[in-house]
């Protein structure tokens, strides 16, 4: 089993696939590494040899960020947003949309389940 960037990649598949399970890397992304390290993208993981592992881990590291170190900047940035008390940053901090989506409908990825207070209200008035 391949592993890079701390990531166990799927032996089975495709290496331009298996790349995308790093965090930071979409197709687009992955097929440029592939294309910079020379390995044909239609290559099962499972049939690289060390050598064509070892060319795709290091075109990773020279490229930029991804997995951890992509993971803190996100987080850093978020944080900053937070701290400033921009808009972005409270949206944020209330777990809301961010970007400008309604939430009087819809939204419930973001804000997570109904709370269901108001029903509970009416059934406490209902019974006395």
């Amino acid at each position: 089993m391949a592993r890079i960037a701390g990531v166990d990649l799927p032996r089975q598949k495709h290496i331009d696939i298996a790349l995308t399970y790093i965090y930071g890397i979409g197709n687009p992304r992955a097929k440029k590494i592939l294309a910079a390290a020379n390995v044909e993208a239609q290559r099962k993981v499972q049939d690289l040899t060390e050598d064509e592992v070892n060319r795709i881990r290091q075109v990773i590291e020279n490229e930029g960020n991804v997995e951890g170190d992509l993971r803190k900047d996100v987080s850093m940035h978020i944080k900053r947003l937070i701290e400033i008390g921009s808009y972005r940053g409270f949206r944020h901090r209330r777990s809301l949309p961010v970007r400008g989506q309604r939430t009087h409908t819809n939204a419930r990825t973001r804000k997570g389940p109904r709370k269901g207070t108001v029903a509970n209200k009416k059934k406490a008035a209902a019974k006395t």
